[in-house]
């Protein structure tokens, strides 16, 4: 009986060390902290006191620490294949985004970062992920205490994709739907966080769905469901369905370009310079 080789190992353009992995696990737990610090406080704490104030304070702080995720994982071997490509995939992804303008949750940005990720691999997903939405927040004017947000809110979005079960084991019809469900799952879950980064903004004076720093954590748990409905449930909903629908449609050619793109970059071979050469 004959056996069938092995699959090989799919190339990675960054393969994640102890250095880069504490460093993903560092920035996801202060992250956590940033969006969730609502239902963290304790009501009436100095930081609920400060709700206005507090998103600025943890808009900065991503802001250093996804840069010493992205420095972090360059360092580990981001060399000027895997750069070169970045730079394609995240115009690419910054020039889709405001084709949609955001109505009805019409981004197709969210679909190439799917793809992309899961071909890619969760390290580049990352870096990926964040560089695409800074990029898109400079080309749309979109700068503000939300982008920090946004960014590591897009990494894990873009990450997660490239933590799904190997492609060796999943192909065809049924890698593309496990594809489309992550991408309707993510496009809400991407919604839901971004809402925590702007819900503290809004005064309890004004509406008795915005953060009351006084109030329980049930309370305000039952306020932000009722914010979520209210202003994002349509968006979230237009997003995940755009996505799911381009994934399953255009995905198959995607996947094919991608991962035909990386086994000629041949990320894992050096680059070198021949000096004889004239």
């Amino acid at each position: 009986m004959t056996r069938l080789p092995r699959p090989r190992s799919r190339p990675r353009p960054v393969l994640l060390g102890p250095r880069s992995t504490t460093a993903l696990v560092l920035v996801g737990a202060v992250g956590v902290v940033a969006f969730g610090w609502p239902f963290l406080a304790p009501p009436g704490s100095r930081l609920s006191a400060h709700a206005q104030d507090a998103p600025w304070l943890f808009a900065g702080l991503l802001v250093l620490l996804v840069a010493v995720v992205a420095a972090t994982i360059s360092e580990s071997g981001l060399g000027p294949k895997a750069v070169a490509m970045l730079g394609v995939l995240a115009a690419t992804g910054a020039a889709l985004r405001p084709i949609g303008a955001g109505t009805a949750g019409i981004e197709p940005m969210f679909f190439l970062m799917v793809l992309s990720g899961r071909v890619l691999g969760p390290g580049f997903g990352f870096v990926l992920g964040s560089v695409t939405m800074f990029a898109s927040a400079l080309l749309t004017g979109g700068v503000g205490p939300w982008m920090p947000f946004q960014m590591l809110a897009m990494g894990w979005f873009t990450m997660g994709a490239g933590l799904l079960p190997a492609p060796d084991r999943l192909r065809g019809r049924t890698e593309l739907v496990l594809l489309a469900a992550y991408g309707c799952l993510a496009a809400f879950a991407y919604g839901t966080v971004m809402n925590l980064a702007g819900w503290p903004f809004m005064s309890a004076l004004a509406s008795d769905i915005a953060f009351d720093p006084h109030a329980a954590v049930p309370a305000n748990l039952a306020r932000f469901l009722a914010y979520c409905l209210a202003t994002s449930l349509g968006w979230d909903l237009g997003r995940a369905v755009c996505t799911v629908v381009l994934t399953l449609t255009l995905g198959p050619a995607v996947l094919r370009a991608l991962r035909r793109a990386t086994r000629r970059a041949a990320f894992e071979t050096a680059v070198t310079f021949d000096a004889s050469a004239r």
